[in-house]
């Protein structure tokens, strides 16, 4: 089972999916706790990107997810987002010919105008950097601040679970930390993040818990805390703990 003494927020059970023929996930068993910091590893090609997708609906998948009490096992994207799980794609992936703000407007469609606005306002508090610019276009905005802008997108609405695809992808150091710490502002405010990341270290300090991935299956899942973990992680990657999930 896994490890938390949380509330379950999500819970996926046998989650099997892939891109038509080609199968990518097997049998993914995974939860993720009420402000709860989950991170997901693992090498290459292993699955992650596809696991979150499969999750928010953007892959169609087989098995079962349930999110704050409800079955989402058939949701697509806007059901999975109404419901408050939100996933921020790998890559800046926002309007470059809209401004800043309209961004963020655009990402709150649907919400009664005031509540959009508000809420805006509140995601563009998290990036200083970014709110200086608020009138520019996006596409004036570096890697670095197009990136906070995406992450700024997925908290418009205000989401009980924000899933973040690699949000490291191409910074520096110094703007890594700076939407890592974003992610952990928003952990201590009650959101729970699912954070796929290939900086091990800085996932590993973000997250509570970890999950490894390897060939499509998961191979570990421990608390951040532990001593050897590592060891275990290594050992996950190189497939000597891939035969049957490692239980801490």
């Amino acid at each position: 089972m896994p490890i938390s003494a949380r509330d379950p927020l999500l819970e996926v059970t046998g989650l099997s999916a892939g891109y038509g023929k080609i199968g990518v996930l097997r049998g993914i068993d995974l939860s993720i706790g009420a402000g709860e910091a989950v991170a997901l590893l693992g090498p290459n090609g292993a699955g992650k990107t596809t696991l979150l997708r499969a999750i928010s609906g953007l892959l169609p998948r087989s098995g079962r997810v349930r999110f704050a009490g409800r079955d989402m096992s058939a949701a697509g994207p806007r059901e999975t987002v109404s419901a408050g799980l939100v996933h921020v794609v790998e890559g800046h992936r926002v309007f470059t010919q809209l401004s800043v703000f309209d961004n963020l407007l655009l990402a709150g469609y649907g919400l009664p105008r005031a509540v959009r606005m508000r809420q805006a306002e509140e995601a563009l508090a998290f990036f200083p950097e970014i709110a200086e610019k608020r009138g520019d276009l996006a596409a004036t905005l570096s890697g670095g601040q197009q990136q906070m802008l995406a992450v700024a997108q997925g908290l418009v609405r205000r989401p009980r679970l924000l899933m973040l695809d690699e949000p490291s992808a191409g910074l520096s150091p110094v703007l890594v930390d700076r939407v890592l710490a974003a992610a952990a502002q928003l952990r201590q405010s009650g959101t729970a993040i699912l954070l796929v990341e290939q900086l091990i270290e800085k996932a590993l300090a973000t997250a509570d818990r970890v999950y490894a991935l390897a060939r499509g299956s998961i191979v570990l899942q421990a608390r951040t805390d532990e001593a050897d973990l590592p060891n275990r992680l290594e050992q996950a990657y190189f497939g000597q703990g891939a035969r049957a999930p490692l239980q801490s």
